[in-house]
């Protein structure tokens, strides 16, 4: 198909790819047609509603590269549900009367778009995908393709998605400098909260990461104790938790060691909480998705007043390295595999095949351009994959 004109937007929470992936689609549409035009739409969905976008130029395209070694979006994000109609009125994107997905495909036909880059999770890529079929209805050819982004690892059926891996390394730098603290205070509990609403891959990933650095490069003879850094419990939403029987598993470690260190998920243990609020009659904060808010609920220091008097802890400490994860700039890993994703995603918006570019799980790990009906969210964690009850086995949390 001929392409005059590419279009891209980052939606959504920040991972550690979208400044990358910008970068990368740049680049490529580049070298691979200089003639085309390329344009951003400001702050995701918001934008593309308002209206709000910028030419990406020469001087831009010249300096692509540089957007390797930053974090969070150079375009912006916003989380925008377009059949979530009253939130979308309600912010001013649309007005009274209007049909938010009415407005977004009129935007792209108005402004002669031809391809559409969505860099986001399962909402941001499905809402894309509604986009296309909407203008095809009505008479207009729009090639959308997505590139997976969620620091979760939780889209269905990507084995990889984008910004994952180094928001794993970034949460695992995090908590070097936030165990540390068990050396400020005797019988310190440090309970370091992960993001992952229903999905503890980036947990686990964590943990492993740091765990295989407590082990070789904490040991100094006579004078400090890998024991003492490393981790002796990893909570995921996929697994229960028995608190009587942690409580009683990790008592003798702080007698021993003189603290306890955790890795939480920000979803483990968040439906009881959520149960026990409204239970008690109390709020509940939800997104324009429909998600509970964990901030508002907090489940890492739920979890600590729960296990904090069980274990005789004189000091609690809890920290959370969501913000700091997620902001980071690609490493290595996440860059290299999303130059493999943007080669496959230019290539298939010049054929004018549509889909979610990624490694498809049900087609044998295949680099490919997943059909949108495909793709959905909530991928769970497979919380008896080797290396993670490996992880479990050495730190004592399940029998080896």
């Amino acid at each position: 198909m001929t392409v005059r004109k590419v279009a891209m937007l980052t939606a959504g929470g920040l991972a550690p790819c979208l400044s990358s992936a910008v970068g990368a689609l740049t680049t490529a549409w580049t070298a691979a047609d200089p003639t085309v035009e390329l344009v951003a739409y400001r702050d995701g969905y918001a934008g593309l509603l308002k209206g709000a976008s910028v030419v990406i130029g020469p001087e831009t395209r010249a300096a692509a590269e540089r957007l390797h070694t930053l974090g969070g979006s150079p375009i912006g994000n916003s989380r925008v549900k377009f059949t979530n109609v009253e939130d979308c009125r309600r912010r001013g994107l649309v007005g009274p009367q209007d049909n938010p997905l009415e407005v977004a495909a009129r935007r792209l036909a108005d402004d002669h778009v031809d391809v559409l880059h969505t860099i986001g999770g399962d909402d941001t890529n499905t809402a894309a995908a509604d986009l296309a079929a909407y203008l095809a209805d009505h008479g207009y050819t729009l090639t959308v393709v997505g590139l997976p982004k969620t620091i979760d690892n939780d889209i269905v059926p990507v084995r990889q998605s984008l910004g994952a891996l180094t928001a794993a390394e970034q949460s695992a730098e995090f908590a070097k400098h936030v165990v540390a603290e068990h050396s400020a205070n005797p019988r310190m509990l440090v309970v370091h909260e992960v993001m992952g609403r229903n999905c503890g891959w980036l947990t686990a990933s964590a943990a492993a990461r740091y765990h295989a650095w407590a082990k070789s490069e904490t040991e100094v003879p006579g004078l400090v104790e890998p024991g003492r850094w490393d981790v002796h419990g990893v909570y995921v939403p996929e697994r229960p938790i028995d608190f009587a029987a942690e409580a009683a598993r990790l008592a003798p470690v702080m007698d021993a060691m003189g603290c306890v260190n955790l890795f939480v998920s920000e979803g483990a243990g968040a439906a009881e909480i959520v149960a026990e609020m409204e239970k008690a009659g109390k709020s509940v904060p939800r997104d324009a998705f429909g998600h509970v808010k964990l901030d508002a609920v907090n489940p890492g220091a739920w979890l600590s007043k729960r296990l904090a008097g069980d274990l005789g802890a004189e000091k609690t400490l809890v920290a959370k390295s969501g913000y700091f994860a997620r902001s980071a700039p690609a490493n290595a890993e996440d860059r290299a595999l999303i130059a493999s994703c943007v080669d496959l995603a230019v290539r298939a918006a010049q054929e004018g095949r549509a889909g979610l570019v990624g490694h498809d799980e049900e087609q044998g790990d295949e680099l490919r351009v997943i059909e949108f009906p495909r793709v959905k969210g909530g991928k769970r964690f497979d919380a008896g994959v080797a290396w993670f009850t490996g992880l479990l086995a050495e730190i004592g949390q399940i029998a080896p």
